[in-house]
């Protein structure tokens, strides 16, 4: 079980913070460091100092981190064309020396739309396939080549489609609880399907509709990676579970049911059912980026046991 560290920075955090952390989840042994993509705070944090943009983030990681894998959950495909997009990702992996992971979706919360004067389609979904064709596309096409696409929302013509990533294939994630588009979606462009805070009988159900559509393409089930997100809040003992908790304005029964909270011992057990639904790595959400001793629990006392 690959255990990944996923940030939300929109809540409030310095590009230092994210440095720091990023650190840390390189020298406890994690195998990557993640972050959201948005730009405007949720709830009732005050998000200071505001936020950092993912992929200048990731760029700046790059040349600070020499192991971890590097990638968002998720880009969102309103924020950037898709042309852009594929350049954009293509200089990080470059940077990072290959490793770079693109976790594109649809993109959903209007209000950062509007707070920064970015377009919010009320068709959003036909434009996330189109994206991932142009972008896949673009890294796909052979030096010397030229990159065509004609669709319904975007239209490329000659494009000599670069640059080229470090990696000979950027690893792409999907991911979402659609029953139907999001499953043919996933079948056709992903190397990893995520399955974001959903209980272990949902991620079942999910992943099996992710399967059924690879086979149905051709493609065996197992050719994706099936991995979940979950917020995290482990504690030595019941007051710094509930401390944690409270720092982040959750309750811990909330958190146990929908989260991997408690002891070690106990959040080892859940991660134990979500490997038996079928996944093989996790995202654990930590939203107090400023608790490095939590990361160093869940070293040595989470990761250790799975490793």
């Amino acid at each position: 079980m690959d255990l990944r560290i996923f940030t939300e920075p929109q809540q409030g955090a310095t590009y230092e913070t994210l440095l720091t952390v990023a650190k840390a989840t390189e020298d406890l042994g994690f195998d990557a460091f993640f972050r959201s993509d948005h730009y405007l705070k949720m709830g009732s944090v005050d998000g200071l100092p505001g936020p950092t943009d993912a992929w200048i983030t990731l760029a700046g990681l790059a040349r600070e981190t020499k192991r971890i894998r590097l990638g968002t959950l998720m880009t969102a495909a309103t924020f950037r064309l898709p042309g852009v997009l594929a350049i954009q990702v293509a200089q990080v992996d470059q940077m990072s020396g290959g490793r770079v992971e693109l976790g594109l979706g649809a993109g959903w919360f209007e209000e950062e739309h509007r707070a920064y004067g970015i377009p919010f389609p009320k068709e959003k979904f036909g434009r996330l396939e189109e994206q991932l064709a142009i972008v896949t596309g673009l890294w796909a096409t052979e030096p010397g080549k030229t990159f065509d696409f004609h669709g319904r929302h975007y239209d490329l013509t000659d494009s000599p489609a670069l640059p080229k990533p470090a990696q000979p294939k950027v690893p792409v994630l999907i991911g979402g609880h659609g029953a139907t588009r999001t499953p043919r979606l996933a079948a056709r462009y992903a190397d990893e399907f995520n399955m974001p805070f959903a209980s272990v009988e949902d991620s079942v159900r999910q992943f099996g509709r992710v399967r059924a559509a690879a086979e149905e393409i051709g493609r065996k089930g197992d050719d994706l990676v099936y991995s979940n997100a979950l917020v995290v809040c482990v504690g030595r003992d019941d007051a710094e579970v509930a401390r944690r908790a409270a720092a982040i304005g959750r309750e811990v029964d909330e958190l146990k049911l929908n989260g991997l909270a408690g002891s070690p011992a106990e959040v080892v057990d859940k991660i134990g059912r979500y490997a038996e639904a079928g996944s093989s790595r996790i995202y654990l959400q930590l939203l107090d980026l400023g608790d490095l001793d939590h990361l160093e629990l869940i070293a040595a006392q989470v990761q250790s046991q799975l490793s």
